[in-house]
């Protein structure tokens, strides 16, 4: 059986995402998003989840690009002179290699936007990250301690298939680092799955992210494997204000055109795909 989990990704990042990540699963098949904990509009994105209960909520969890909920005198190695995550994670991993970041920083960090996050009143349902850092040998074994400790029970295993495209232009720098992302991904799966944590099967959106068009998202659609996958997208409303204020030039608005889609949507219904949640794993 085909089971589709579709998860948005930067819930609380900014009030254009939020209202497009609502809209994409009040409409159309998004079942399940990413809280980011420093966002500037988490406060917003927790109301909106505590208004649409259903919907389920994971911790997008946070260490390049954004605020620390730390004070940055406590997290010293995470933060730059104006007390800010460094911009992107080429950076962190450089720094990380090098033995500049501290473990116990990371842990500090991350244990505060989990337990941010739980105070809220949202029930969480999974953790995954910004940049997909949580699978980096070291900072997987905090994760997954920190999953145990506040009994969260599922994790984003970020495992696209090698050879697997859907169609989008393939760039050898980005398909050279899917692939180191999709070897750590391997074997955070099964760090996860000897600790007893729930993780989806098959993971698509890494080569075409912030760019999975309705294209993109009808030929993994059409070719999705038996059993669970994660779809990731990045959908949000206004690409120039959105990429006015960050420089990832995200295709935002097409994403979300995607996800409320009525040719997706039948797609759907013709490969008999069922949608759910990260909070349905335990269901089977």
């Amino acid at each position: 059986m085909k089971k589709l989990i579709v998860n948005a990704d930067d819930f609380g990042l900014h009030e254009e995402i939020n209202k497009a990540i609502i809209q994409g699963y009040q409409t159309g098949c998004i079942t399940s998003t990413s809280i980011m904990p420093g966002g500037g509009a988490f406060a917003e994105a927790v109301s909106l989840s505590l208004q649409n209960p259903r919907l389920g909520v994971g911790i997008h969890l946070t260490l390049v690009g954004a605020d620390p909920v730390s004070e940055a005198v406590a997290v010293p190695s995470l933060v730059d002179d104006q007390g800010q995550f460094f911009s992107n994670y080429q950076i962190f991993l450089k720094r990380f290699i090098s033995g500049k970041i501290a473990l116990t920083d990371i842990r500090r960090e991350l244990t505060g936007q989990i337990e941010k996050v739980l105070s809220s009143g949202i029930t969480v349902t999974h953790l995954d990250s910004h940049q997909h850092l949580h699978i980096v040998p070291g900072i997987i074994d905090i994760v997954l301690h920190l999953a145990r400790h506040y009994k969260i029970p599922a994790l984003r295993i970020p495992d696209e298939p090698y050879g697997f495209t859907a169609g989008y232009p393939v760039r050898p720098g980005r398909l050279l680092g899917r692939t180191g992302l999709s070897f750590l991904a391997r074997l955070a799966r099964r760090r996860a799955r000897a600790e007893g944590m729930l993780v989806p099967d098959h993971f698509f959106g890494m080569l075409a992210g912030g760019d999975m068009g309705e294209s993109h998202l009808l030929q993994v659609l059409e070719h999705l494997p038996e059993g669970v996958s994660e779809i990731m997208l990045h959908p949000g409303y206004n690409n120039s204000r959105l990429n006015k204020t960050f420089f990832w030039n995200y295709h935002w608005e097409e994403e979300y055109a995607a996800a409320i889609s009525e040719k997706i949507r039948q797609t759907l219904v013709n490969q008999q795909i069922c949608l759910l949640s990260f909070g349905d794993l335990k269901d089977g």
